[in-house]
This record gives C-alpha cells, structure tokens and sequence, in this order.
C-alpha cells in the first residue's frame, strides 16, 4: 500500500518568508508549525503560522521530489505557484484544511 504526501508553503504575517515542507498528515504538520511545537525550528523562529499553498499526490515519494523540485527553483517561482492557487495570500488552513 502507497502512502499519500503532500507539500505545503508556509510564511510569516508578512508574506517575506518562505518555507516549503512535506508530510503524509497536513492538518497535524501545520498545527505543530502554528503552535511552534518545535520551538527551536525555522518555522518557530520565524514566525511561519500561515498556510499559503498545499498539493497533494498520490505517493509520499512523489511529494518528496516535487518538494526538492520546488526548493531548488527561484523565489520568484514559489510566489507564482502561490498565486496560481491562492492569489490573496489567505492562510488556507483556517479555509480548507483544519477540518480534514
């Protein structure tokens, strides 16, 4: 049986930080980032609360490369799948993924 996995883009109050991560459980992941349940990680110290964009695929190996792929690619790359998707920069996981 394959497991599914999804990528995820989170930022600050601001939109000037990005982070891009994994996971196979987004609703778990991005509540450990809001509640800095890592208090020492990137997210915490940076303050990256807001769930800007989310694709999920139908393997976890599938997300890991498009996550690699991503993190590879410019700034300005990111911001543009961003607004593919979410043009308004809303936090997606009070909209969308909080009640998985």
């Amino acid at each position: 049986m394959t497991r599914g996995g999804t990528i995820y883009i989170m930022t600050n109050k601001n939109n000037t930080t990005l982070y891009i991560g994994v996971t196979s459980n987004l609703p778990g992941r991005v509540l450990e980032h809001k509640e800095n349940f890592y208090p020492k990680s990137f997210t915490a110290r940076y303050n990256l609360h807001k769930l800007v964009y989310h694709e999920s695929f139908t393997s976890i190996e599938e997300a890991i490369d498009f996550e690699k792929k991503l993190k590879g690619g410019s700034r300005q790359k990111k911001i543009n799948l961003i607004n593919s998707l979410n043009p308004e920069w809303k936090d997606l996981y009070e909209i969308e993924v909080k009640y998985w």
